[in-house]
């Protein structure tokens, strides 16, 4: 898709399959030559059954930009929306890459630092990784993109974190909401750390002044996304959160 709009790039061929979107996000800084990248994508694997295996979110990262004329070292900021293997799984070889400063929420960062190891559902990254600004409801990224809020939105993990852009009304969700043919849904119970709270987070998001919706999975939502946001929250259901760590 690569520029979908102003200064907003969806790299190109970071999925791993053709049944799994992956929207690995460029955001161009409005306040210099710099640029924002929402999270990694997933780490090299292995093939099997005599498939070839996944290279990694990272050549894919370095051939978009390489054809866009963007230095690597330009890439000065990355927000991780939670610790996730598919969001974060590049982390540490694209921060080595680029030298970029690492942006998550605080619990997060602590699962991602291992300390302590995260049991949740999903799979955290191979490796641990020292986030450098742990953030916190509310916190402003005034010189990332065109200004960002860091809005906690917890249930998918206990730390999920949305980024939001007044200026544009525009909301990068991470798997607070997914893609589908029919609009936007809640992620899927089974990769859920508590559905409970991910109503209650969606809720919160369809609150927000928001035009454009650009979740990790799943298509763009780019016009009347608020709408889409309370049809998600409105057509979910709590869940069971009985079996919860």
């Amino acid at each position: 898709m690569s520029e979908i709009l102003p200064g907003i790039h969806l790299v190109d061929g970071v999925n791993p399959s053709p049944q799994f979107s992956t929207n690995m996000l460029l955001l161009k800084d409005a306040k210099g030559p710099t640029w924002t990248l929402v999270d990694t994508g997933l780490p090299p694997s292995a093939g099997s059954g005599g498939q070839p295996g996944y290279p990694g979110a990272l050549p894919f990262l370095e051939k978009y930009c390489a054809s866009r004329n963007i230095s690597l070292r330009s890439i000065r900021s990355i927000l991780i929306t939670h610790l996730h293997r598919d969001h974060t799984g590049n982390l540490k070889a694209v921060a080595q890459k680029t030298g970029a400063k690492i942006y998550a929420h605080w619990i997060e960062a602590a699962y991602m630092a291992n300390d302590p190891p995260y049991k949740g559902k999903g799979m955290p990254p191979l490796e641990p990784v020292e986030v450098h600004e742990k953030l916190k409801d509310g916190d402003v990224l005034g010189d990332l993109f065109d200004g960002l809020v860091a809005v906690y939105a917890p249930g998918h993990t206990p730390g999920h974190t949305a980024y939001y852009c007044p200026s544009r009304k525009l909301l990068f969700p991470g798997d607070a909401v997914f893609g589908g043919e029919h609009g936007l849904h809640l992620t899927p119970p089974e990769y859920t750390f508590s559905q409970s709270m991910a109503l209650i987070s969606a809720r919160r998001l369809a609150e927000l002044d928001v035009e454009g919706v650009v979740e990790y999975h799943g298509n763009p939502v780019l016009k009347d996304a608020r709408a889409a946001l309370r049809d998600a929250a409105r057509n979910a259901r709590p869940g069971d959160d009985s079996a919860q760590p």
